[in-house]
């Protein structure tokens, strides 16, 4: 693999690290679930810093480090802002980052599970988000990753049934 290579991406979670540094979990379609570290981010002066907010679609450029890749360019290619201006869609968008974040492993190609993503974050965007959308998106991902499905298929059972595959409750409070 070259030094430096691009990628379009959904930011799933950041960490601050050091002073001025943030670990950012990614999903990109060419290479699945990875942690970058973003140097300087959290500084006044980062020119970066309003592209890597968390479940934004990004063009990023990123240079292979020893442990972790570098980010060195990031450009927004959509924000979803009306996502962000309502706290029950808020609430939703982490549980779909949560879910991905737990369910995949890292630096696995996983192009239908992006997709999945891409879809589902305009739905959130939009005026019409449905209320299956959590439904929906779960069973839909537990398939693509192959994990199955319970025999009786409800918000709750699927919700047991994920905590069952990570072994340990999930962060993000479901929407009831």
């Amino acid at each position: 693999m070259a030094k430096t290579y691009p990628t379009q991406a959904i930011i799933l979670k950041r960490i601050n690290v050091n002073e001025a540094d943030r670990l950012i979990t990614i999903f990109s379609k060419d290479y699945g679930k990875q942690k970058l570290i973003a140097k300087g981010i959290r500084k006044i002066t980062s020119r970066k810093k309003g592209h890597l907010e968390l479940f934004t679609l990004v063009k990023l450029l990123v240079v292979k480090g020893k442990n972790l890749d570098l980010i060195t360019e990031a450009e927004t290619v959509a924000s979803f802002p009306q996502l962000r201006k309502n706290l029950n869609r808020v609430r939703i968008a982490y549980l779909l980052a949560e879910l991905i974040d737990k369910l995949t492993a890292e630096n696995q190609e996983q192009e239908a599970v992006y997709q999945l993503l891409l879809d589902n974050l305009p739905l959130l965007n939009s005026q019409e988000a449905s209320p299956d959308l959590i439904l929906n998106f779960e069973k839909k991902l537990l398939e693509l990753l192959g994990f199955g499905l319970p025999q009786t298929i409800s918000r709750q059972t699927l919700e047991t049934h994920i905590v069952s595959i990570i072994e340990k409750p999930l962060n993000s409070k479901k929407i009831r």
